[in-house]
């Protein structure tokens, strides 16, 4: 099970015993023969943390740029190196989980999979992958598990009556129309799904009220 970390914890690199320094670079890290072992462990939790808690912080940082500058996945693209796909799903889960909602002793990846569901159904799956242990694999389990026995309560029901059953689309289509839609997404400062909902919606709405075209 993880453990949290404080904000200047991940700021500061851990510390080995005198004549036993790592060294990093941006392509790669060298430890000396006599690196303790104690010293070993602690560091491989250190560049976890800072793996996983980078998810978030891409995320966050995606957030604010559709925020405050609309129109800029191209640039955040060709800062990071990393695909539209890639950015989107940081930037959506990071919006998914507001920070008071983010678990602090289990990975984004965890978050990743219930990012779908109710808050207070991504609390409990969470509490409980934080409680047994459970790696992500396992969590992704048992929320399948529960989702095919169909098990609901009435305060499920009641949400259902109100919010109307949801269903999931798939859609085929080729590279070159996914990214012509990214790009007309990015124009209208939305992340993709936001926009294809939105353009849906608006040819619906011109369908049922040919005035409104």
């Amino acid at each position: 099970m993880e453990t949290s970390v404080s904000t200047t914890t991940l700021r500061t690199a851990p510390r080995s015993s005198p004549g036993a320094a790592a060294l990093t670079r941006r392509t790669g890290l060298s430890l000396p023969p006599d690196f303790p072992l104690a010293e070993w462990k602690r560091f491989g939790k250190h560049l976890y943390l800072i793996a996983d808690s980078s998810s978030w912080w891409l995320g966050d940082w995606l957030i604010f740029g559709q925020d405050m500058y609309p129109g800029r996945y191209r640039q955040a693209m060709e800062e990071t190196g990393l695909d539209y796909k890639t950015l989107r799903n940081y930037a959506w889960i990071a919006r998914r989980f507001p920070a008071a909602e983010r678990h602090p002793k289990v990975s984004f990846q965890h978050h990743a999979e219930v990012a779908s569901l109710e808050p207070a159904k991504r609390a409990m799956w969470l509490e409980r992958a934080a409680q047994e242990g459970w790696s992500r694999n396992t969590l992704r389990q048992h929320v399948r598990h529960a989702a095919l026995a169909g098990s609901v309560d009435v305060a499920d029901v009641d949400d259902e009556r109100r919010k109307g059953k949801q269903v999931q689309l798939q859609v085929r289509t080729t590279a070159e129309r996914e990214t012509l839609w990214a790009g007309a997404a990015e124009r209208d400062g939305r992340d993709l799904a936001e926009w294809i909902i939105s353009s849906l919606d608006r040819a619906a709405e011109r369908e049922t009220d040919p005035a409104r075209g």
